[in-house]
């Protein structure tokens, strides 16, 4: 447990900005989620719908500093790929 006030502050700041990056990060996987969903379902349209709020989530991440650049590159990469083949 940190004795020093500005010691203290930086475990309050931490805190608050795991929860907000863990909130992030589970709204993208939630998005992800639904476009492979609709994938396996081969429902060509909605999954297109799906895919543009999950690229959304995923650039929103990335700004957000809860996910790598390359990461977000890397998922919306994939997704592309499996709605383009549908």
């Amino acid at each position: 447990m940190p004795n020093i006030k500005s010691a203290k502050k930086r475990v309050r700041v931490n805190d608050d900005a795991r929860s907000l990056n863990a909130a992030f990060k589970s709204d993208m996987r939630t998005a992800v989620k639904r476009v492979e969903t609709l994938v396996k379902s081969n429902d060509k349209d909605d999954a297109k719908q799906a895919l543009t709020t999950a690229v959304k989530k995923i650039d929103k991440a990335v700004q957000r500093g809860a996910l790598d650049k390359n990461n977000g590159n890397r998922k919306k990469s994939r997704l592309s790929k499996k709605v383009n083949a549908l």
